[in-house]
């Protein structure tokens, strides 16, 4: 997520975290969902996390689903 900086800031912006607190809550549930939200919400985020991640993109948006129940 943050290794693109337009994306990342772009997440940055929407949610007000700062990048300390964004790393400091991963381990939370609402935090990853958040985040898988925001990759899902734009296809080329989630083409560009699923490449960077080297997984297919279904796999996130499985992943996605998965925080979401």
């Amino acid at each position: 997520m943050l290794s693109d900086q337009d994306r990342a800031e772009r997440f940055l912006s929407l949610t007000g975290l700062t990048p300390e607190e964004l790393r400091a809550s991963l381990g939370e549930p609402s935090t990853l969902g958040a985040v898988m939200d925001f990759l899902c919400a734009h296809e080329p985020d989630l083409l560009g996390a699923a490449d960077a991640l080297d997984v297919q993109p279904e796999m996130l948006v499985a992943a996605q689903r998965k925080l979401g129940a």
